[in-house]
Parts: structure tokens; C-alpha cells; sequence
């Protein structure tokens, strides 16, 4: 349960206390700042609280966005401010300060606005919503109340919920081919009471239910796929708007979202490849369903990447970024740029329609070469803004990077052991040595025999590369290249090995096994944009960091015949499977059930 502390004159026919109550806030009034405060420490520490003004003229949906929003512990509109257990603390020393200069007197003016004044002069931070044309107003007079109520009955609030509900900012395919429609199944979902948790799991069953109709490989099935796809994104857009229509925002939430998207996507994959060996042509697509995955989370750890090093860094500007908000202003850039940088929208539309209309191969070739150039723009664009930018990375995002990079023992203790003399080396040393190394891991294991000795060497010089890489702290221009680095040079070398060993079921197997080591990666993630913090010590120990991933497969590709290889690729996948998932699983429901904070909603990945 909320509570609501109205102040000030009761304003008969007001309905603001009806109002209060329809979002789920048990209203209380104090008739000066002294029972004000006295109301204030009689609620719950756990609970929300809100300070409004009882002459407050606006909106109800002025009211939920900024009472009720629970990704921000203190919030507040004119007249009115709430705290949520995170913010009580801040919220309780500004009225005590308050009713001490005011003496507990009759409240005239806004104790609501007073307070948020203290607030900002404490340094806090408070959210402020934007309203647009919502009202919210504490008139000071007769005719500036009837000015307000005017204004008031000027704007449909739930147009605008409705409108809002939708992200500002998605892909050309989402914004004129999906959203138009899916707000109104998301309010009419969010009136029968169901939760976004609830669309995204659905979506989740529909993808699945799509990869299980394209590994049919009948024509039939991958037209049903298709059009599966197309319904499980749909929902995907649905759950997003739920929480926004409605403010159902929660880290579990976000997680869920995020996770079931890479699920949903890489299912269809796999799904894609077993209908083509089932087809009349027994097409075998393994290679080019790993290669799509791998190419997909490799694009996707240069998003992150990039964003954690420079989402706080000072003086990050450059002649670059300037040149992009140039295009931005220009209609039609927008949506050109949006497009080419083949977003889900644009991808799963690609994908349901050549799923329908072709053959799986074609449809991986499209998308292969379709992620290729978007990874070669994104990434040329931001190497550009690194170089010309003169950013200072905080200790934070070397951090960040670090954990992303997802070193185990054989690289962190050769890091540690080298750290002193590492020091001298230049600036670009780290993401220098870490692609060459990858590079040496992976063209070793594509020109040799397999299960040749070199590839052994070779992997043994990426894991002294990799300590090398991540010595010192990851505050040069390009260092945020050395995560993705290390992932392509893991993935590709399990996929030129699991491919040279040329017997049934190598490439499953290392699909399966790339997946599940791809879920830890994007699993560090999403715990970081969370302000979680990274996986565990011991998890990143116990499956053997990046590099002793990459070591052990050569070492077994040596050891094992090619059908011995994919037996324990196998159960590599499964083995790693299993630890990050229990431990996810055990993190996120924690976190959850333990009030964490909800996160911020994230604009539409690649």
C-alpha cells in the first residue's frame, strides 16, 4: 500500500483525493507541516509516500507519472513530490528541516513545492517527469484555478497515456508497421490485468512455438514460422508499452525482456537450420545459423561496449558526433540511418518474410551479409568518434570493461603478474594484442588439420594476449574494442574447429555450446546496466573465463576424434549451461524479491 499526505486547504468539489485513491494511495490530510511530518513518520519505511497539495488541478495520468513510477526513489510534478524507500531518508530530513523554519504553522503555500526546494538545495536528486500537455498546477487563486480546470478539460489524458505509451524512439518497422496497432492490445491488456512479464513470457511460447514450425522444413511450416514471428515481436512491443501505459517497471521485468529476446531470436536460428536438414533438399545450415549468432552477439557486445565507456566519460565530444546530430535533424536521415543499422524490427521482419517466401540457406546468407554491414557502420562510425574525441573515461567504465571482457585465472593472473612493467606500454596496446591474438587463435585453427597442435599454441599465446590486454586499467580511445574482440575469438574458434571436425552434430553441438556461453556474456550485461554489479568471482573462475573456454576446446579438438569432440562439446554446453543459468536465475528472483531498484527503460537494441 502508498500513502498519500494531502496539505494545505481542502478545495471543495476537488477530486483530488479520488483521484489519489484510484492509483492505489490510502489518503491521509494534515491540517499543518508539524502533523504532516507526524503523518510522515507513521508510514512504513517500506512503503511509498507522497507529500500533495490539496489545491492541486491536473491530469491523473500526471499524477501516476510522477507518484507512481517506482524506477525513481523521489520524484515530483508541481505539487506534489513522493519518495519511495530509497529516497525516504533524503524526503524525511527536509521536513523535519521544514516544520523547524515554519513552526508548525497553517500551511498557506505548497509544503509539496517547499519541500522539493529543500531537496534541491541538498544536492538530491529528484525526478521530473515530462508532462507535455498534461496539467498539473497548485492555482493561487479563484481564476487562475479556473484557468487550470479549462486547460484540464482541453486534454485527453488517455490519449496522451496512450500515446506515451509507445518509445519515442524505434526503428522505421516498429514505429509505422507495428506500433499504430499493438498500443491498443497493450491497453487492453493492461485493463484485464495482465503484466508485461506476463506478454513477454507469451512471446517467448510463440517464438519457440515459430522455430518448432520451421524445423518441420515443409513449406508449410516455414510459412507458419513466419508468421509466428511476426506475432511473437509483436507481443515483444506489447510488453514495453504495458509497462510504459501503465508503469510496470521492474529489474525482473527488464532482465526477462532483454534475455527472452536473444532466446526468442536465436531458437529460430537453430530452429531454421534443423528444417533445412529435414527439407527435401537436406540442406545442413549449422555453419551459417553459429555464424549468424555469432556475428549477432558480437554486434551487439560493441553496443555495450562502447556505451559503457563513454555513457560518463567528460569531454566527450567530437567532430563526428557532431556531423551525426547534423543528419539526425534532417528527417529522412533519421529513418535511413535507423534502418541500415538493421535493428530487431527491421531483422525479424527480414527474417519472417524470406523464412515464408525462400529457403532457410537464402535467408542466412541475407542476414549474414545484412548484420555484416550494419556491424562494419556501427563500428567504423564509432572508431571515428573515439579517435577524434579527446574522453577521459572514469575508473567506472574501466570497470565495466573489464567485466565485459570476462577474463578467467590464465588471463588474470598473467595480468597481475605483468602489471608494473605493463604500465609503460602505449595506449593502444590492449585492444592491439587482443585482436591479434584472437586473430592468430582463429586463422591457426581454420588453416590447419583438425585437431592439429599448433592451434594449441596458438590458443596458449591468446590467453598471455588476453592478461596482456587487460593489465591496466581500459581507459584508452579504442580500448572498449577489447570485449568484442575476445568474443569473436572465442566463437569462431568453436565454430572453425566444431566445422573442420566434419561429422553430424559438431556444429549443433557448438551452437549449443556458443549459445550458452553467449547467455553468461549477455547475463554480465544486463547485470551491469542494472547497476548490479558483475557475475560473481567464482562463476567467471568456475566456467573458465573466455580464454580458458577458447584453450580447453583446442586442447580436446587435439586430444579427441572428431565424434569424441562433439560428445564433449556437448557436454561442455550443458555444463556451462547449468551454472550460469542456475545462478541468473537465483540473482534475478533475488534481486527482485529484495526491492530492487527498477531500471531504466532502454531503447531498442540491435
Amino acid at each position: 500500500m502508498s500513502t498519500a499526505i494531502l496539505t494545505g486547504q481542502p478545495v471543495p468539489g476537488s477530486s483530488i483525493e479520488a483521484d489519489l485513491r484510484s492509483l492505489g494511495f490510502d489518503v491521509r490530510s494534515a491540517a499543518d507541516t508539524a502533523e504532516a511530518e507526524t503523518l510522515l513518520a507513521a508510514v512504513p519505511g517500506e512503503e511509498r509516500v507522497a507529500l500533495v497539495d490539496a489545491r492541486f488541478v491536473g491530469h491523473v495520468h500526471a499524477l501516476r507519472l510522477g507518484l507512481t513510477d517506482p524506477r525513481f526513489p523521489l520524484a515530483a510534478i508541481p505539487g506534489a513530490v513522493t519518495a519511495q524507500p530509497a529516497g525516504r531518508q533524503a524526503l524525511t530530513r527536509a521536513m523535519a528541516r521544514e516544520n523547524s523554519a515554519g513552526g508548525g504553522t497553517t500551511l498557506v503555500d505548497s509544503l509539496a513545492d517547499r519541500i522539493l526546494t529543500a531537496l534541491d538545495t541538498d544536492g538530491t536528486e529528484v525526478h521530473r517527469p515530462e508532462l507535455g500537455s498534461l496539467v498539473a498546477a497548485v492555482p493561487a487563486d479563484a481564476q487562475a484555478r479556473n484557468e487550470s480546470r479549462q486547460a484540464l478539460t482541453a486534454v485527453d489524458d488517455e490519449a496522451v497515456r496512450l500515446k506515451s505509451a509507445v518509445k519515442s524512439r524505434d526503428g522505421f518497422f516498429t514505429t509505422y508497421c507495428i506500433s499504430p496497432y499493438s498500443r491498443y492490445i497493450a491497453r487492453w491488456c493492461a485493463r484485464r490485468g495482465l503484466t508485461p512479464n506476463q506478454v513477454t513470457t507469451a512471446s517467448l511460447i510463440t517464438a519457440l512455438i515459430a522455430a518448432a514450425c520451421a524445423a518441420t522444413g515443409t513449406r508449410g511450416g516455414f510459412v507458419a514460422a513466419g508468421v509466428l514471428l511476426i506475432a511473437s515481436f509483436v507481443l515483444d512491443c506489447v510488453d514495453g508499452q504495458i509497462a510504459r501505459y501503465s508503469l510496470q517497471y521492474s529489474t525482473l521485468g527488464a532482465w526477462l525482456d532483454a534475455t527472452f529476446d536473444r532466446a526468442k531470436e536465436y531458437a529460430y536460428y537453430a530452429g531454421l537450420a534443423l528444417g533445412a536438414a529435414r527439407g527435401g533438399g537436406h540442406d545442413d545450415v549449422w555453419a551459417l545459423a553459429l555464424g549468424a549468432m555469432v556475428l549477432q552477439t558480437c554486434r551487439h557486445v560493441v553496443d555495450f561496449s562502447f556505451n559503457e565507456a563513454n555513457h560518463d566519460a567528460t569531454a566527450n565530444t567530437s567532430p563526428t558526433a557532431a556531423l551525426s546530430g547534423k543528419l539526425d535533424s534532417v528527417g529522412w536521415t533519421v529513418w535511413v540511418r535507423r534502418m541500415i543499422v538493421l535493428p530487431i524490427g527491421e531483422r525479424w521482419a527480414m527474417i519472417a518474410v524470406l523464412t515464408a517466401a525462400t529457403t532457410p540457406r537464402i535467408t542466412f546468407y541475407a542476414l549474414l551479409i545484412g548484420c555484416a554491414f550494419a556491424a562494419t557502420y556501427t563500428t567504423a562510425g564509432r572508431v571515428l568518434r573515439s579517435l577524434t574525441r579527446k574522453a577521459r573515461r572514469t575508473d567506472r567504465a574501466a570497470g565495466a570493461l573489464a567485466d565485459l571482457a570476462d577474463s578467467g585465472p590464465l588471463a588474470q593472473g598473467f595480468a597481475e603478474a605483468i602489471k608494473k612493467p605493463a604500465r609503460a606500454l602505449p595506449g593502444f596496446t590492449a585492444p592491439v594484442v587482443a585482436l591479434l591474438g584472437g586473430l592468430a587463435v582463429v586463422l591457426t585453427a581454420a588453416l590447419t588439420g583438425f585437431g592439429g597442435p599448433w592451434v594449441i599454441v596458438t590458443a596458449v599465446v591468446y590467453a598471455l594476449t588476453s592478461g596482456l590486454a587487460v593489465a591496466r586499467p581500459l581507459k584508452g580511445a579504442l580500448d572498449w574494442l577489447v570485449p568484442p574482440f575476445f568474443r569473436a575469438a572465442e566463437y569462431g574458434t568453436v565454430l572453425v574447429l566444431a566445422a573442420k571436425a566434419d561429422v553430424n552434430g559438431a556444429l549443433p553441438a557448438a551452437f549449443g555450446l556458443v549459445a550458452a556461453v553467449a547467455y553468461h556474456h549477455y547475463d554480465t550485461v544486463y547485470r551491469i546496466r542494472g547497476d548490479a554489479g558483475a557475475p560473481p568471482a567464482w562463476l567467471v573462475r568456475s566456467i573458465g573465463g573466455h580464454e580458458g573456454r577458447t584453450l580447453l576446446v583446442t586442447v580436446l579438438a587435439a586430444l579427441l576424434t572428431a565424434s569424441q569432440f562433439t560428445v564433449a562439446l556437448t557436454a561442455l554446453a550443458v555444463a556451462v549451461a547449468l551454472v550460469v543459468l542456475v545462478e541468473s536465475i537465483r540473482f534475478w528472483v533475488a534481486a527482485h524479491k529484495g526491492g530492487a531498484p527498477a531500471v531504466h527503460d532502454e531503447g531498442e537494441p540491435a
